[in-house]
């Protein structure tokens, strides 16, 4: 047997009307919010959004200072995308990498005073953008339904053991 399955396909389970409409919405929003924020960050701060959230992870870190592959999974990107981000935000001196002392062959990435004195100037115009175009505009009860849809969201898209980009 050549492992091709002999059963019939299933029909697809198409999304109904409001179904479509929640989905084209999501994708439409999503996308406008995030073209915004990295305009707002490129002319305010000369950095896109991807960059800023590095800068953050960073300075919530102990000492400044996140494992490569640490940043690597809380972005959300690849450790390849993450080496050109971090190249970059090293070229502007904002981050600079370091030996890792407990594994020889592991990197650290180190805010520096620098990017710590960036980031404190980027962070307001940030916030206001953010509370403009999602908070500002949401009740505290939207608010709690758009925070617990995220979360049942994420939890089924990352489930243990999950083979995603970020962890290889």
């Amino acid at each position: 047997m050549d492992g091709m399955s002999t059963e019939p396909a299933a029909e697809p389970r198409w999304l109904s009307d409001e179904e479509q409409y929640a989905w084209q919405s999501y994708l439409h929003a999503t996308t406008l919010l995030e073209d915004h924020l990295d305009r707002q960050l490129q002319r305010d701060a000369g950095m896109p959004h991807v960059y800023y959230g590095l800068l953050v992870q960073l300075s919530r870190a102990p000492r400044r200072r996140m494992r490569m592959t640490e940043l690597a999974q809380n972005a959300k990107i690849t450790r390849s995308r993450l080496s050109h981000a971090v190249a970059r935000l090293e070229k502007n001196g904002w981050v600079r990498r370091e030996n890792c002392p407990s594994d020889k062959r592991g990197q650290l990435a180190h805010l520096t005073d620098e990017g710590m004195h960036v980031l404190e100037k980027a962070a307001p115009g940030h916030v206001a953008a953010v509370r403009g175009a999602l908070f500002d505009r949401l009740s505290p009860e939207q608010i709690g339904q758009l925070a617990e849809i995220c979360r049942v969201m994420a939890d089924g898209l990352q489930p243990k053991g999950a083979d995603l980009p970020w962890l290889r």
